[in-house]
C-alpha cells in the first residue's frame, strides 16, 4: 500500500487541515495530492466523512480554501476529504491544451481510450484507492459512514459515484449533494468532449456509465440527494438540472428524496458554493449521524 507524505498542516476551527501526497498506482504511479480536514472530535475516535469533488481547473486546494465547509463540519464532528480533479504530469500529448479536458479536468471517469487509459482513472482513484490509502495510514475516518458532494464537474462526479454505488448494491455513500452539477453530460458540450476524449466508446459509453440523468432512472432503492444551482449561472446550458429532476420524478423519487433548488441570482462561483455550503454539511450530517 502506498505511503502518505505530509506536506502541510494548519489548525482550523479547532481541528486540522492537512495536505498529503502519495504515489498512486491507479493513476499510473503519478503523485496524487489531497487535503483532509479532521475535526477536534477525531482525537476521540473515527468520525464520519464527506468526499468533496472539485470542478474544472480546480486542485485539491480550491474548496478547502474557499468553499466554506469547515466551520460546520467542525461543529458536526465530520471530516472532509478534498481529492485533486485529475492526474498531474502524465506527459500525454494534448493534456494541457484545454481548460475543460486533461489536466484539472479528469471528469471522474475511468478512461478506456488508449491515449488516456494508463493515468486517467479518476473514478477508481476517488472511489477505491484514496479510501484504502487513508485507512491503511490510520487516519481517524470512518468510511462506513461517508457521503459525497461536489461542484460543477465534481457535482457530476458526486452524483455518478453515489448512483453507481446504489446500483451495484454496495451502498458506499449514505447521501449525495451537488452545487451546479453537470447533470446530463452526454448532452452537454463539456461532457460530450470529455466522453469522446477519454472513452473508447465515446458518448455512448459515457451515457451508459457516467450520465446521472440516465443512472437515476435505473435506481430502485431510496436515495438522499440535494442539488443547488444558481439561476444566473453563466454555464447553465451545461448543467441541465431540469432533465435530472424530470428523470428522478419519473423514477418515483419525490422532493423528500431528490431536492433540486434554483437559487435566485447566484452564479457558478465559489461565492455561490460558500453561501450554501453550511446547508449541505448539515444535510449530510443528519444522515451520517442518524
Amino acid at each position: 500500500m502506498a505511503k502518505l507524505e505530509k506536506l502541510s498542516c494548519a489548525k482550523h476551527f479547532g481541528g486540522t487541515l492537512t495536505k498529503y501526497k502519495f504515489k498512486s498506482n491507479v493513476l499510473g504511479d503519478l503523485d496524487a495530492k489531497f487535503n483532509v480536514f479532521l475535526p477536534s472530535s477525531s482525537a476521540n475516535g473515527k468520525v464520519p466523512v464527506l468526499i468533496y469533488l472539485g470542478g474544472l481547473t480546480c486542485t485539491e486546494d480550491n474548496a478547502a480554501q474557499k468553499g466554506g465547509f469547515m466551520r460546520d463540519a467542525a461543529a458536526e464532528g465530520i471530516a472532509i476529504i478534498f481529492p485533486d480533479t485529475s492526474p498531474r504530469g502524465a506527459g500525454i500529448q494534448g493534456e494541457d491544451d484545454h481548460w475543460d479536458f486533461g489536466t484539472g479536468a479528469g471528469w471522474y471517469v475511468d478512461a478506456t481510450h488508449p491515449q488516456w487509459v494508463k493515468h486517467y482513472q479518476m473514478f477508481t482513484h476517488v472511489a477505491q484507492e484514496l479510501p484504502q490509502v487513508i485507512e491503511a495510514y490510520g487516519l481517524p475516518v470512518d468510511f462506513s459512514r461517508q457521503s459525497v458532494l461536489g461542484h460543477s464537474m465534481g457535482g457530476h462526479g458526486a452524483l455518478v459515484l453515489y448512483l453507481t454505488s446504489l446500483l451495484s448494491g454496495r451502498n458506499v455513500y449514505r447521501s449525495c449533494s451537488a452545487f451546479a452539477p453537470v447533470c446530463a453530460p452526454s448532452v452537454a458540450p463539456w461532457g460530450i468532449k470529455a466522453f469522446n476524449g477519454y472513452l473508447s466508446g465515446g458518448v455512448e459509453e459515457g451515457r451508459d456509465k457516467y450520465d446521472a440523468t440516465l443512472l437515476i432512472g435505473r435506481v430502485r432503492t431510496p436515495v438522499n440527494i440535494l442539488i443547488d444551482y444558481g439561476t444566473a449561472d453563466e454555464f447553465k446550458h451545461q448543467l441541465n438540472p431540469g432533465l435530472f429532476t424530470d428523470a428522478a420524478r419519473k423514477a418515483g423519487f419525490d422532493e423528500t428524496q431528490v431536492r433540486v433548488r434554483g437559487q435566485d441570482g447566484y452564479d457558478h462561483s465559489y461565492y455561490f458554493v460558500a453561501t450554501f455550503a453550511p446547508e449541505h454539511v448539515k444535510f449530510h450530517a443528519r444522515i451520517l449521524k442518524a
